[in-house]
């Protein structure tokens, strides 16, 4: 497929370099944030990466789980070459904000309030996956500060057990038997500081593209090396073990229910190719999605879950029609 003339001067920036030690790192149409900054939001430094002219008007772009800011390095240049300041959130216990002692989903959601307030005037928001979810919630209790939002496939999961990943055998447990698991979850994490550490950059890479087999070899070990650490154990992901686990109470009926108080309009996005994360069967995407007042559905073709990162042209042409189509 030809690319869209109006984009081609994106395809012609250069590949991004990452620097580690005698490594060079680059993935083709990457660019590393022009810079970064903190804000505090709840006691904590929440980290921001940042692209293009500081007097644009502002995008803010929000993570999923395990995730970093530094994965919206394909995406992020093209909005911002369009005209658009882009800042990235870094979530609490992620890239490099701090960790709380604890995780709750509201927090996190308080913690995207505090980025839009900082910035002194609205803007559009877009969220991926978890980071769609708590985006959406964000822009119900403080619209004063959301232009528009997209959400990228972050609907919530299709039940209580969440998404079919790889390897892992599906379990149908009770309130009590998920308690159970969760605790005892946490008493294996306790005693350590991150997931477990590879001894390569390349078998970190590795290892989440079992769940992540749509991705390239070489996008995961570029997204790797934006963010990870080298410690003592090896290479290890930038983000706090407990983040993942222990929200709170959950049922998946609670999620659409709460949309029905959005005030700006939603573009409502899923990829064409079914993956780990997603999409959500569509009897179940449509019913959640009946709740938005003001909504737009689009498919980006040729893409999964992380279509931000499989076809970062074909999403970033979809976000500015969005963005750009009225007021």
């Amino acid at each position: 497929m030809m690319p869209d003339p109006g984009l081609h001067r994106f395809m012609t920036t250069p590949a991004c370099r990452i620097l580690l030690g005698s490594m060079h790192i680059t993935y083709p149409g990457a660019e590393a944030p022009d810079r970064s900054r903190f804000v505090r939001s709840l006691g904590l430094r929440i980290h921001l990466h940042e692209w293009g002219d500081p007097a644009a008007p502002p995008i803010v772009c929000t993570h999923g789980f395990a995730d970093h800011g530094r994965g919206f390095d394909l995406l992020a240049p093209l909005l911002a070459h369009a005209g658009y300041r882009v800042i990235a959130v870094d979530a609490r216990g992620h890239g490099d904000s701090d960790r709380p002692d604890a995780y709750h989903w509201f927090p996190e959601v308080l913690d995207l309030v505090q980025v839009l307030r900082d910035l002194g005037e609205p803007a559009h928001v877009v969220g991926h996956s978890r980071g769609g979810g708590q985006a959406t919630d964000a822009a119900g209790v403080y619209p004063a500060g959301v232009r528009k939002l997209v959400n990228l496939d972050g609907f919530g999961p299709p039940s209580d057990e969440g998404f079919e990943v790889p390897g892992r055998p599906r379990e149908n447990l009770t309130a009590p038997g998920q308690m159970a698991r969760f605790l005892d979850w946490r008493s294996r994490a306790a005693g350590r500081e991150t997931f477990r550490p590879c001894a390569t950059l390349e078998e970190l890479a590795a290892r989440r593209k079992e769940q992540n087999p749509r991705l390239s070899d070489e996008w995961l070990l570029y997204f790797a090396a934006a963010g990870a650490r080298r410690t003592e154990h090896g290479w290890a992901w930038k983000v706090d073990p407990f983040a993942g686990r222990g929200m709170g109470p959950f049922r998946p009926d609670w999620i659409a229910p709460n949309w029905r108080r959005l005030r700006v309009p939603m573009l409502a996005v899923i990829g064409s190719e079914p993956d780990t994360w997603g999409p959500l069967p569509e009897p179940l995407l449509g019913e959640r999605l009946s709740n938005v007042p003001d909504l737009e559905r689009c498919v980006v073709e040729d893409a999964g879950h992380f279509m931000h990162m499989e076809q970062p042209e074909r999403t970033a042409r979809i976000l500015l029609d969005f963005l750009e189509g009225g007021a």
